[in-house]
């Protein structure tokens, strides 16, 4: 991680391969959205760093992302997490030169790669924000998905207010490790949903279920295996978390409707393809068919 401490605001140096703009259409895509606001180019976003609640005000320079404290200066030990949280959220560690190699070969992803040149994976940092999100949006569209993750939140998160603004974070697994199903009923999650997100809780919290532990697993088989094997987690929703929190970019949730819109509209098909149709045409993405799949997913986004 490339950063510099400025006292009162920090800063990071991305790579080159880096285009703050595109990741803000993606951070932008949803009006129900409740972890983060966009306004005026700046993202402000709420996170919880050793018990502390802290807002950050991230906007782009010519040559560094600039992270602002608007509420009060956190110590060093807390701007330092603050800096390796937002290198996270915007994926910075992954060298995209050979993604954008093989892509400008490639039939499906030639255009768009170019297009959206430097958009990142927009990761989820949080292991249980991550697998509560997917299985939130598991066999419903993606407009009610955000609905309910908005209930959840503003139901178990905490917040802070700036400026007569409200922000957000994500419950703890703590937190929703001493719910009941029906708590979550009330907020209109099935009682298998509602099931799946207390157990998955109630592992993380007892520590059974722990990002260190899945990040040290290297094989991708392996570290599936072990997502699959929580309640509630099926091969999407480990492909997703594997794709959004685990940094695997062979990652590849083939089973996705967005993957498959995309790659609808992209080859001009008049039907969506067939997984075998999608494993055919992936085959050139052996190793970052995470990167091919968000870059699809950008493209249903069309400004």
């Amino acid at each position: 991680m490339s950063w510099s401490d400025q006292g009162s605001f920090i800063e990071i140096y991305p790579p080159l391969e880096f285009n703050f703009k595109e990741c803000l259409v993606f951070l932008g895509r949803s009006v129900h959205e409740v972890l983060h606001q966009i306004r005026d180019g700046y993202v402000y976003k709420l996170i919880k760093i050793d018990g502390e609640l802290v807002l950050l005000k991230i906007r782009k320079t010519s040559h560094s992302i600039r992270i602002e404290f608007p509420i009060s200066s956190p110590t060093l030990s807390v701007r330092e997490k603050a800096a390796a949280y937002i290198w996270e959220w915007f994926d910075l560690n992954t060298e995209l030169e050979n993604f954008y190699e093989m892509a400008d070969k490639d039939k499906v992803l030639q255009k768009i790669s170019s297009k959206y040149h430097g958009l990142r994976i927009i990761c989820i940092p949080d292991l249980f924000e991550a697998l509560t999100w997917a299985i939130i949006g598991q066999q419903i569209n993606l407009t009610f998905a955000y609905i309910l993750k908005r209930r959840f939140v503003e139901h178990y998160g905490e917040c802070v207010t700036f400026e007569g603004t409200t922000f957000w974070s994500f419950p703890e697994c703590e937190t929703i490790a001493n719910l009941n199903i029906e708590d979550l009923r009330k907020l209109q999650f099935t009682s298998k949903k509602a099931e799946y997100i207390i157990g998955v809780a109630k592992s993380m919290a007892s520590g059974q279920v722990t990002k260190e532990a899945l990040l040290k697993q290297q094989n991708y088989q392996q570290v599936k295996e072990s997502l699959v094997a929580i309640k509630g987690v099926g091969a999407w929703t480990a492909d997703y978390v594997m794709m959004k929190c685990l940094h695997h970019s062979s990652a590849f949730p083939k089973a996705d409707v967005g993957l498959h819109n995309a790659l609808k509209l992209q080859l001009g098909l008049e039907r969506k393809p067939t997984i075998l149709e999608i494993e055919e045409l992936s085959l050139n993405w052996r190793g970052w068919q995470a990167y091919a799949t968000f870059y699809l997913w950008r493209s249903l986004y069309e400004e």
